[in-house]
């Protein structure tokens, strides 16, 4: 006889526990076991069956795996933890003998200290581990380097999310790792290339920030505790990797006055001049910068004294160096080369030339720019001189807004008017020979990976649509770049040229119609609905033949009678024009009008018939399917029936506010 199992001893019962009996099992309290498990990186799990995992008639609804748990009880920490809680109690004795001093000197001398430093080396055996895990780690330390101190967030918590969140932009400056970035209602989406694995992080915007009281700001904490203590593994690395020394110098002066990136000196036996973070101090680029202008200007000296002296060689010296930049400079682009073709992505420029953007030029950032994300994005692009307003904060290239040496101007405020003080000279709006350009331009220009067009970017004008770097255009979706042509279908197309008048007609028309369609329906159709049995006699049948003829016929006479529309109209137009008139003017009782009608009713009917052809295929092609495929079949159809619908009226939006504007 074979022996009776045990309940609960194997199966789904056995590889599942409950939290509460994880809790006894470890013999912590519940606020201990969510940090020990934050720390591990042990979450609950969802079993098949919860009847079967539960050991009670009661079904739970937090499970972990057994083996999890079983791991949790090794851990160095759950001493920590219980010696903390020896600790409480030996406070709590000394308050209630009265020896408040004793208890003082217990919390500030006997409190166990918790490391996180070998949990994170078991949890991330390799550097390329803790880069993948950064995405979650970035966005809430720069979350919380942005709230108010409260009694839930304390100052020290926000002192030190700030400074290493500081010490990663530096690493991102230095070594020009930024690829892409993205404003959002959310905030500002970065993303960064670090030895080869792409780190995506949000950055809140520089909002007063409410602490409401739904939040369980002890359960955050945890993590935030955990992510500081990896950011700080990760940014020593990033560091000593490039030869610089960790911690970077602070200077506490300079961060009270708004420095931020400024209050940081990045110091190494490897760092160079050439990539510290001066903010215009190192004369040696701009006498650089000049000595190559100076060559370069030579050279088209002695180019325009070569062809004045001789002007067969104006092609030789002038189109040989640009074949030789198209040979070495250009790349390759793939093309689509059919409709339903892979979309390839296309080769860019080298990151040395993406971080190398924004190098030759020097930008001044007006008082109601966001000065922290375009310093950023600045500096990680190559500028080297940043200036701003006094008001911004402590750390600028320079303060004087009409600097000579200033290149862009970003500005986000409309383009204010003239008063006589201005036009007198006194105090000049706008220095000639600056671009100015709104914020906008600094995030599409890195993007598209070269710079754009700053006319479209003016103070005051109506700007692109700022797309997401990390959507790609699909099939029969709505793309904002591309003009109306390139994505409407033939019918909408035809429908949309033309006019509401005319389309009001063709819909009573069409509506007329559909209503004898079902008329002559009725009639065919019997009592019950079914359709009523034709005869085989031979009458009948010529009848048939009789009547298919004469239909033949007169859509014969109308095919002639539209081909020679178009001829009686151009002739029309050409006696008109010898006249003096336009046809509209020369037509009798709006008779263009109603040609117009009727052809735009000659093409609706054209492709409906078109339209109902392929609906009549695509019905032959389902009836060949098993139901198991037609159903799929039908969801998908469905979904893309809704994503055509929602793309077209955004393209009706479109068309109405160009047509608006004229």
């Amino acid at each position: 006889m074979a022996k009776i199992k045990k309940k609960g001893t194997s199966g789904q019962a056995k590889n599942f526990i409950t939290r509460t009996q994880a809790v006894r099992k470890l013999q912590i309290s519940l606020p201990d076991f969510r940090r020990l498990c934050i720390y591990k990186g042990i979450y609950p799990r969802e079993p098949r069956n919860k009847k079967k995992a539960s050991k009670t008639s009661t079904p739970s609804t937090t499970f972990y795996y057994t083996r999890d748990i079983q791991y949790l009880l090794h851990e160095p920490i759950l001493n920590k933890f219980r010696d903390h809680k020896a600790l409480a109690k030996k406070i709590a004795r000394s308050l209630g003998r009265g020896e408040i001093g004793d208890a003082a000197r217990l919390e500030k001398t006997a409190k166990p200290r918790i490391t996180l430093d070998h949990i994170i080396k078991e949890r991330y055996p390799t550097f390329v581990d803790a880069l993948r895990d950064l995405d979650d780690a970035l966005s809430l330390l720069f979350l919380f380097a942005n709230l108010p101190s409260t009694s839930t967030v304390p100052p020290k918590t926000i002192t030190l999310c700030q400074r290493l969140c500081l010490e990663f932009e530096h690493y991102l400056i230095t070594t020009h790792s930024l690829r892409k970035s993205f404003i959002s209602i959310k905030g500002i989406y970065y993303q960064a290339t670090i030895q080869g694995q792409d780190i995506l992080w949000l950055v809140p915007h520089k909002f007063v920030q409410r602490v409401t009281g739904d939040v369980d700001f002890r359960i955050m904490g945890t993590f935030v505790e955990f992510y500081t203590t990896l950011l700080g593994f990760v940014n020593y690395r990033l560091y000593t990797s490039i030869g610089l020394l960790y911690p970077p110098k602070f200077n506490a002066k300079s961060d009270e006055r708004g420095g931020e990136l400024s209050a940081f000196t990045l110091e190494g036996a490897d760092f160079s001049s050439d990539t510290r973070l001066t903010n215009g101090e190192g004369h040696n680029e701009q006498r650089r910068e000049q000595e190559i202008v100076s060559e370069e200007g030579g050279q088209l000296a002695q180019a325009e004294e070569l062809v004045s002296i001789d002007p067969t060689m104006e092609d030789d010296t002038m189109d040989k160096p640009e074949v030789q930049e198209e040979g070495a400079d250009t790349i390759d682009k793939f093309e689509v080369q059919g409709e339903g073709a892979d979309v390839l992505d296309q080769p860019r420029t080298s990151d040395t030339e993406a971080g190398l953007l924004f190098a030759p030029y020097s930008f001044f950032l007006s008082r109601e720019t966001p000065r922290q994300p375009l310093e950023l994005l600045l500096r990680s692009f190559g500028c080297k001189r940043i200036g701003w307003n006094e008001v911004l904060g402590d750390g600028a290239f320079t303060n004087d807004e009409f600097d000579p040496s200033i290149t862009h101007q970003i500005v986000d405020r409309p383009p204010m008017q003239q008063t006589e003080e201005s036009q007198t000279g006194a105090v000049p709006r706008r220095m000639p020979g600056r671009t100015y350009v709104q914020p906008q331009w600094v995030w599409d220009c890195i993007n598209e990976g070269k710079l754009l067009r700053p006319d479209q970017y003016a103070p005051g004008a109506t700007l692109p649509p700022h797309l997401s770097p990390w959507v790609k255009p699909t099939r029969s979706a709505y793309d904002p770049t591309l003009p109306l042509a390139a994505q409407e279908a033939e019918a909408e197309a035809e429908s949309a040229g033309l006019d509401e008048e005319e389309q009001q007609e063709l819909d009573q028309l069409t509506a007329a119609e559909d209503e004898e369609d079902g008329q002559d329906a009725v009639q065919e159709n019997g009592d019950d609905g079914m359709d009523v049995a034709s005869g085989d006699s031979e009458d009948q049948r010529s009848e048939v033949d009789d009547f298919g003829r004469f239909a033949s016929d007169d859509l014969a006479v109308a095919d002639e009678e539209e081909a020679e529309d178009p001829r009686s109209e151009h002739q029309k137009e050409l006696e008109a024009e010898a006249a003096g008139l336009t046809f509209t003017e020369t037509a009798p009782n709006g008779k263009s009008d109603g040609s117009s009608t009727g052809r735009g009713k000659r093409k609706q009917d054209e492709l409906r018939r078109k339209r109902k052809e392929e609906e009549e295929e695509l019905e032959r092609r389902k009836m060949m399917m098993s139901k198991k495929k037609r159903k799929l079949f039908e969801k998908m159809a469905y979904s893309n029936r809704q994503k055509d619908d929602e793309a077209a009226k955004l393209r009706s939006k479109r068309r109405k506010l160009e047509k608006a504007k004229g």
